[in-house]
């Protein structure tokens, strides 16, 4: 049934990458079932015959599905299936999105829709990396004109040697990991975390990965040819952009240039702000359309390509005067930062602050601190079920001065909250020196290009407002590129416009030391060596001119946590201790929080960490765990209250009992009362006395021996010998 089915194989990092097809969704344009040790994914692509009419964009979808089966897994919840995305999905969708979007036709109006579908998942092997390449073999196989094949690696550094699709074990030693994907020709995608890493080493990463990836590329294009051969794969549609009316374009054109060229030394000259200039732009559009909607008002197709000619004059116009003349649309050199304000403890009640201005560009940050139980559960397929760092990034429509709806968190927020949470990860104090869990927030209050390096620096800027002991500060840049023919510009922190009518958005994170983060997205095929050493060394330059106008605003974590944080103190118990402190049903730790208002977190090897933001009432709460988890120690001397006569002694309490928790008695012999012989043990001790008692002995059964005799023969006088935690507790619980 499936004798025309092909499946072929490589060896990559060690182990073998498998592609199959003619086998698995045979109504997909194409379909390739991808194995990379025991990972696997089924990767479609599916594109309709017609384009979409009434857009100005390409419709591509790429959706990545997790499947918990793969990690053989059953969905929690009433409903046990999946539900919306995870985050990491996303990240993966967009990875996936970001290096094929650039090599589809330009004007190609069709819808194309790619699924990955995780199926299975061996934890050394990545699912993502494994989708993009099968996905890119899918692509190659049908008719849509995808001009790829791309390929897809991870590189990692262990001990000082490079390693493709590092392993679980190689990333926990790696200083760096990146994600990228590249042609046989160029690098078209980079997504990198690395803990203070050179631009030198990076760069080098990026040339190890991207020989692979040549190899990956060719090993595509035989799969597709011996595809070919079988009859299970498809012709590719040729696809030309219709050229515009050559006598409207003569007429359009060069009057839509020259008022373009115009607007924009003006706007350059005189600094014009984003919303004027935006205003003068559109006025540009709207004075030569009206010429022609007097005599073509109900004719569509004729007005929309006298708007299409004039938004190719404008890209053209403004990306010739910057790669010739060097003029940016604010005056700006190509290196130059925008000026910069940075404030820090902005609001009144949270526990850090800042607001971050560079240009037009405005994020409000704000740091949350909070008990190790407020960490994000993670339902997912990786091999992390929690974590303790985290960071989210809003960007509402009054950012960019627009009305509509205010919704969810889309594909794009989600991507630039994790990347500002990957470069400030190296940074963060580990648990066990700063055992709280953190949320960053950033507010994109105002935007004109590169609110996600914003985010960084404001970030950091909390963090330190906060008094989170951070490794060192961590600022960003954005770079972006204009290719014009063979004269290429790079350009330091790109504002909108130069995003959007730019061939790259480069964007570097990092410290004075080294770089933390790292993401690339090309419009063009990609870009060379020569080109990123380049724009390393320009982002470098920039991010330290960034860095010093943080530390003008504040030079150092504050030394002391905002009054409205919890403090946190933690002790360690004995892991058999750990029921004591619960108790039956919870009563016992209830109680606690219900005395003290203190937040209590237990782990399993019995590391207890108490939060509260009343310091005294946390280490309340301290004493009462210290005193319910106390075990008596022999040959030490307690301070003890007689709790029961016998004939032959006297039980004493010498750890007393706490909330709903027993103390601990002893027992003292009428021998051990006194050196001289006690006739009668009420003679000398009534119920409730305070006396001092020595520990003799523990049995195996847990039975005390005390005395009281060995306690005066140490020297030590009637009465109080030694303060408790128990009574210390219940006195400040008073």
């Amino acid at each position: 049934m499936f004798e025309n089915a092909l499946k072929k194989s490589l060896e990559i990092g060690g182990r073998t990458l498998t592609l199959e097809t003619g086998k698995m969704a045979r109504q997909a344009s194409g379909a390739v079932f991808g194995s990379y040790g025991d990972t696997q994914v089924l990767a479609t692509a599916v594109g309709s015959t017609e384009p979409r009419e009434g857009i100005d964009f390409f419709p591509l979808t790429v959706d990545y599905e997790e499947r918990l089966y793969a990690v053989g897994r059953i969905p929690g919840g009433f409903i046990k299936r999946e539900g919306r995305p995870t985050e990491k999905a996303i990240l993966s969708a967009r990875i996936t999105d970001r290096p094929l979007r650039p090599l589809f036709p330009k004007g190609y109006k069709n819808d194309v829709q790619v699924v990955i579908t995780v199926m299975s998942v061996e934890q050394d092997n990545a699912p993502d990396i494994l989708g993009i390449n099968a996905v890119s073999a899918a692509l190659h196989l049908s008719f849509i004109p995808f001009m790829g094949p791309i390929g897809a690696v991870s590189v990692g550094r262990v001990d000082g040697e490079f390693v493709i699709n590092p392993t679980v074990e190689q990333n926990e030693k790696s200083d760096l990991f990146i994600a990228m994907c590249g042609t046989k020709d160029a690098i078209n995608m980079v997504e990198c975390k690395a803990d203070e890493v050179s631009e030198d080493v990076i760069l080098d990463g990026l040339m190890f990965g991207h020989e692979v990836i040549k190899k990956i590329v060719a090993f595509i294009e035989d799969f597709r040819a011996e595809a070919l051969a079988r009859g299970i794969a498809a012709e590719k549609l040729e696809f030309v952009k219709p050229p515009f009316d050559p006598a409207l374009e003569a007429e359009v054109k060069p009057l839509a240039a020259a008022k373009y060229d115009e607007v924009y030394k003006k706007c350059a000259g005189e600094k014009i702000p984003k919303k004027e200039r935006e205003e003068l732009f559109a006025a540009v559009q709207d004075e030569i359309v009206a010429k022609y909607e007097e005599d073509h008002a109900d004719d569509a197709d004729f007005i929309g390509e006298v708007k299409e000619i004039i938004g190719a004059a404008q890209k053209e116009t403004v990306r010739r005067i910057i790669a010739s003349e060097k003029l940016r649309v604010d005056g700006r050199n190509v290196d130059e930062v925008r000026p910069i304000s940075c404030e820090v403890g902005v609001l009144a009640r949270t526990h850090g602050s800042s607001l971050f201005t560079r240009g037009e560009t405005q994020i409000l940050n704000v740091c949350t601190l909070g008990s190790l139980s407020d960490e994000q559960i993670l339902d997912g397929l990786g091999i992390e079920d929690s974590k303790r760092y985290m960071h989210h990034y809003n960007f509402p429509p009054y950012s960019v001065g627009e009305a509509r709806p205010m919704r969810g968190p889309g594909r794009r927020e989600i991507g630039h909250g994790a990347l500002a949470e990957k470069a400030l990860l190296p940074m963060i104090p580990p648990e066990t020196d700063f055992p709280y869990a953190l949320r960053l927030v950033s507010e994109a209050i105002a935007s004109n290009g590169s609110t996600s390096m914003g985010s960084v620096c404001a970030s950091t800027l909390s963090l330190m407002d906060a008094g989170v002991p951070i490794k060192a500060p961590v600022a960003g840049v954005a770079m972006g590129l204009i290719k014009d023919n063979d004269d290429i510009t790079i350009l330091t922190d790109i504002q909108g416009l130069e995003d959007a009518l730019g061939d790259m958005d480069f964007k570097v994170a990092g410290t004075a030391q080294g770089v933390t983060a790292i993401q690339m997205d090309m419009k063009i095929a990609g870009i060379t060596r020569e080109v990123f050493v380049e724009a390393l060394a320009q982002a470098k330059k920039g991010r330290m001119h960034i860095l010093g106008k943080m530390l003008e605003a504040i030079s150092e974590p504050r030394a002391e946590l905002s009054q409205y944080a919890p403090r946190i103190l933690n002790t360690k118990v004995h892991p058999d201790k750990i029921r004591e402190i619960i108790g039956s049903g919870g009563k016992t730790i209830k109680r606690i929080v219900e005395e003290t208002g203190a937040k209590i977190d237990v782990e399993d090897d019995g590391t207890v960490y108490i939060a509260s933001v009343d310091a005294q009432k946390g280490e309340a709460a301290l004493k009462i765990i210290e005193a319910i988890t106390e075990d008596v120690e022999v040959g030490k001397i307690y301070e003890g209250t007689v709790v029961k006569i016998a004939d032959f002694g006297a039980f004493v309490q010498i750890i007393p009992g706490i909330l709903d928790t027993p103390g601990k008695d002893g027992m003292v012999h009428i021998s051990e009362l006194m050196r001289k012989r006690v006739e009668k043990v009420t003679d000398l001790l009534k119920e409730g006395d305070v006396i001092a008692v020595k520990v003799l002995n523990v049995d195996p059964q847990g039975k005390v021996k005390l005395s009281r005799k060995a306690a005066v023969a140490d020297g030590i006088p009637e009465g109080i010998v030694e303060s408790m935690h128990g009574s210390k507790a219940a006195e400040l619980l008073k």
